[in-house]
Order: structure tokens, then sequence, then C-alpha cells
């Protein structure tokens, strides 16, 4: 809205304002032209710029480390649940499994990412390898549970459509492969003996092989732990799982089924802190 609309569009201003309409006749009694729409055009733009030039600096100069400057910018920033610490998620493993985690928020996330890997891993479908990594994840009372319904859940049925035999073993010349791959972990809820901690995830799933009928692909879960302090460590009681959030797929050209074979050998896992 221009000063003319503001104040009515009268010819003459009133008591204080900064700007008067002159008449559009030609024969002005004042002798002073009327600005044309093109110079007030010209004139905003130039006050825009100007506007945004004196803003980016004063960004720029907030962003700034300056010595002597308030006390309360030179604080390090307030941590997410998704950004790293350093702090050493644990110490020790059993069968390549961390255990040991701290009685905190931090070692409830860190289980979880990490209890995510192994839940995730080919391992889960070989019988007595599940065996080991439920019991070593889970409190003593939900593996004992949960071992029956698992077998049931890894049948012959279900492992052959994945293209292994009933014991969990691929074909000769053939990788399966089954990874998982913690993105960032939230928690849900905290208390000193349970947690409620969600992990977002990417994985790899599929056999690398010449004739493969199923490729290894990338997933995206969400994969949500009930931890329970049990026995100087945080446990699961019980998981979920959803799918997603999932990122729109690259433009990176599929790799051979030899090269995901090499890779999947040659590069190892993690221990993940939160």
């Amino acid at each position: 809205m221009s000063n003319d609309d503001h104040y009515g569009g009268g010819d003459v201003g009133g008591t204080g304002q900064t700007r008067t309409r002159l008449p559009d006749s030609p024969s002005d009694p004042y002798g002073t032209p009327r600005r044309t729409p093109r110079a007030s055009r010209g004139l905003v733009t130039v006050v825009g710029v100007v506007v945004l030039l004196v803003a980016a600096i004063a960004f720029a100069n907030q962003s700034s480390d300056s010595p002597g400057g308030d006390t309360a910018s030179d604080k390090p920033p307030t941590t997410t649940s998704t950004a790293p610490t350093g702090t050493a998620p644990v110490t020790t493993k059993t069968a390549g499994i961390p255990k040991g985690f701290a009685h905190d928020e931090q070692g409830a996330q860190s289980a979880a990412a990490n209890y995510a890997t192994v839940m995730g891993s080919d391992g889960m479908f070989k019988k007595d390898a599940r065996h080991a990594i439920t019991d070593s994840v889970y409190t003593p009372e939900a593996a004992n549970r949960l071992k029956e319904p698992q077998d049931s859940a890894y049948s012959a049925a279900f492992l052959s459509k994945l293209g292994l035999d009933a014991n969990g073993n691929p074909p000769q010349g053939n990788t399966f492969i089954s990874r998982t791959v913690p993105v960032g972990t939230r928690v849900d809820s905290y208390s000193a003996t349970t947690a409620k901690v969600s992990v977002w995830a990417t994985g790899l799933i599929g056999m690398s092989g010449e004739k493969s009928t199923d490729p290894v692909r990338t997933t995206w879960k969400t994969w949500t732990f009930e931890l329970a302090w049990s026995g100087e460590d945080w446990k699961v009681t019980a998981d979920s799982q959803q799918d997603g959030p999932a990122p729109v797929p690259g433009d990176v050209a599929a790799s051979s089924a030899d090269d995901i074979s090499k890779a999947t050998k040659e590069f190892g896992g993690f221990t993940y802190a939160r």
C-alpha cells in the first residue's frame, strides 16, 4: 500500500505527513513535477536491497566467534537426540555383541542402536546364532518367550523364499546379505529402570549371485525397543518395526553381484554410540 492509498489519495497532505501528493495538472502551482512510477519503483528496489544486505551482515556478525562477546553465545550448542557425543558406548563384548551399556539415556540409545544391528544381521537366519543373539539382547523372560515364535517365523518355507536352505545357508557361489545400519535414535520415554527407544535405520537384504532371483536391496525401518535395566545392563523386553521414513532413491547405478559380495566381506560393521 502506497502513502497515497494510505492517506486516501487526497491532493494535499495533512499534518505530520512526510509526502504530499501534487496535482496531476501541467499547471502545477508549485512548479514541482510529480515523481514517475518508474522512479518510485527504482527507489523501492534499492531500499529493499539495502535492507537485505544489512540483515545479512547482522546475521553473519551474530554467527561469528568474537572474543569478549556475550558469554551466552560462547556456549556449545545443545546436542540433539541424534548428535554424536564421542562417549564410548561399551567396553566389552560377548560373541561380538556389545554389552555393559551406561545406565543413562545415552546408554539406552546406544544399546538400542547396537541391538538393531545384531538383530538385523544374517545371524538371525540360522537357529543356533539366532538363539545366541536372543539370549544376549533380551531379558531372560523375554528370550524364553520369544525363541519358539522366532523359530516358527524363520521356517524352512520362509528361508526358501530368500533362497536359503532349511539351515539358513545360501547356495554355493552365492552370498546372503542382511545388514542393519542405524541412522539415528530417539528416546520416546526414559526412567532409571525402563526406556523406550526408536532407531531409524537403513539396511541391506538379499542374495548376491549371478543366478539370484532376490538381488540385494535397501530398506528403511524404524525399530522401536522397550528396554529394561536388567543384570546391570539394558535388555530388550519387546520390540516392533514399521517402514520408513524413506528418502528418495539416489541416482547411483547398482553394482554387480560380485562387487556387492566383495564389499560385504571386506567392510566390517561398527559398535554404535548415541
